[in-house]
């Protein structure tokens, strides 16, 4: 069989999530006259690695030559009974058409989407590289951690999200300073009279009543805000979902002036735009692929080495493996050192250099067409406190080319925009948000866009460096946003934002297990940059 057939028979194979292990298998499947036969018996037998052994099984369950070559019965088009003896006709009676059977795709692993080779149109090897990063920390961190620089970052978040909301025409009227409407707070007393803040929220929590209690401040000073739920309101609604503390956002309302001091009511509650976005895309001549992981998690007991052999395997065979000109690894490459209490019961690595050694031999597995894009996490070896620097030059020694950038990066490949964040503040969306949970990060995802920020919560459970500039922004819209970090998987669109949460390569550990959290691992997620199809490639 010549080089192009074969090609196309494995496109056929990978569109049906099979993948062939070694020449044995491939020879087997080579002198088959067709092979959808033997698709078939693979998806019902729920097998999704064919070595020797597996086709020669799978054959003895697909129909004989015998079989196949025999002559077609007489197609019907209707169901009929035998004819009536009493009848003078020598038909029976018609009791129904019989319709065509259409055979639906079957149901691949995990539940992931299929997909068509034809998305992904564009050879690797045939696209020289093409990165341009917007922004990174590494080398630019100028903050030495005092109040002023505190005080700095908060101002800009501020500053930045509220000139957002002007211009992008998210409030009803334009917003007056929280001292401005106190000063005037009898005049701002009833509907008739409603005024616009814009502020950084302090969260109190619900009342008995179901009624959200937060405080909103500016640079002037601060005031207690009331929101009811509006009737028919979206469970993701703030009043019923809740708000993050230091989230900014805009309130429309007026003045409760009784006993006690005044309370500002909310009538309405406004984000920071976030419209339909338009995505960039690659020439049709850099049609090539993304690849995205994170949280390999190396030196751990639970990382998966078998599935990585077989991850590397499909590089070096797959058509679909051939497009990808990027594999961009977002946080948590290894599994560190005194990252927790208790921690050396479960490494395999116990030294942190040779964890990095150790997964630097396991990249180097990639084929020469790939370009490698590296961003810590939470468990490598950075300041904790995030926006966080690349990796030190002492570890980036070890991996011969490889492109090192902090977290989180903004950056764009052939003119695509890709927010990468390795995700650590998805823990404080969970804890502040009723809708957000570990087994659908997405939703996280979904609230960072909408607040136009990454991490809004200082003091939580993710380390936050006070950068005189806020970096946690998410100042442009991206076309690609990827997190990773609680081990889940997710695939989707968000108003024109491809979201990407990629998988983990290791095991349920025990404090996963302890949650009664299951990981999505081992599943290598597929962006072409021209078509924006994805795929999901599962390993496990």
């Amino acid at each position: 069989m010549a080089d192009e057939e074969w090609a196309e028979r494995q496109r056929q194979l990978t569109a049906a999530g099979l993948l062939v292990l070694g020449k044995a298998a491939q020879s087997r499947i080579q002198r088959l006259s067709d092979i959808s036969s033997l698709i078939e018996a693979a998806q019902r037998s729920n097998v999704t690695m064919l070595n020797e052994r597996a086709v020669e099984e799978m054959l003895t369950l697909v129909p004989t030559e015998e079989t196949i070559d025999a002559p077609p019965s007489i197609p019907r088009s209707e169901q009929a009974t035998l004819p009536n003896p009493e009848s003078q006709s020598t038909f029976g009676r018609t009791l129904a058409p019989v319709g065509t059977q259409v055979l639906a795709p079957p149901v691949r692993r995990h539940g992931l989407d299929h997909y068509s080779l034809d998305d992904f149109p564009m050879l690797a090897k045939d696209v020289d590289a093409e990165i341009e990063i917007h922004f990174d920390i590494t080398g630019r961190s100028m903050t030495e951690g005092k109040m002023q620089d505190i005080r700095s970052c908060f101002s800009d978040r501020l500053r930045q999200i509220r000139q957002m909301m002007i211009s992008g025409r998210a409030l009803p009227r334009r917003p007056i300073s929280v001292s401005e409407a106190w000063r005037n707070r009898q005049r701002y007393s009833s509907r008739d009279y409603e005024v616009t803040l814009v502020g950084l929220v302090s969260t109190e929590g619900w009342a008995r009543t179901g009624t959200l209690k937060f405080d909103i401040e500016d640079e002037t000073m601060e005031v207690r805000c009331l929101l009811k739920p509006p009737s028919g309101a979206s469970s993701l609604h703030p009043a019923l979902d809740g708000l993050m503390n230091d989230d900014v956002v805009g309130v429309s309302g007026y003045f409760l002036i009784g006993e006690g001091d005044p309370r500002f009511f909310v009538t309405d509650i406004h984000m920071p735009p976030l419209g339909r976005h338009s995505k960039a895309a690659a020439s049709e001549a850099e049609a090539v692929s993304a690849a995205f992981l994170s949280d390999v998690h190396v030196g751990s007991k639970t990382f998966l080495a078998p599935q990585w052999e077989k991850m590397i395997e499909w590089f070096r065979t797959d058509p679909l493996a051939r497009t990808v000109k990027y594999f961009v690894l977002s946080g948590d490459g290894v599994d560190g050192v005194g990252i927790y209490p208790g921690q050396e019961r479960h490494l395999v690595i116990k030294d942190l250099f040779n964890q990095y050694g150790e997964l630097a031999r396991l990249l180097e597995g990639l084929p020469d067409w790939v370009d490698l894009m590296i961003l810590p996490g939470n468990h490598d070896a950075v300041r904790p406190a995030e926006p966080q620097p690349a990796l030190d030059p002492e570890v980036q020694q070890e991996y011969s080319d490889a492109v090192f950038v902090g977290n989180p990066c903004d950056f764009s490949l052939h003119g695509v925009r890709v927010l990468s964040y390795h995700g650590k503040s998805i823990d404080d969306f969970v804890a502040g948000l009723r809708s957000v949970t570990y087994s659908s990060p997405e939703l996280a995802m979904r609230a960072m866009m909408e607040r136009r920020h990454l991490a809004p919560s200082w003091g939580g459970k993710t380390p936050l460096s006070p950068e005189p500039e806020d970096r946690m922004v998410i100042s442009t819209v991206p076309d690609i946003f990827v997190t990773g970090h609680v081990h889940g998987h997710y695939v989707g669109n968000h108003k024109g934002t491809t979201m990407v949460h990629s998988s983990t390569w290791q095991d349920q550990t025990d404090y996963q297990r302890m949650l009664g959290f299951q990981p999505k691992p081992c599943i290598l997620t597929i962006v072409n940059l021209h078509t924006h199809a994805t795929a999901s490639i599962p390993f496990a």
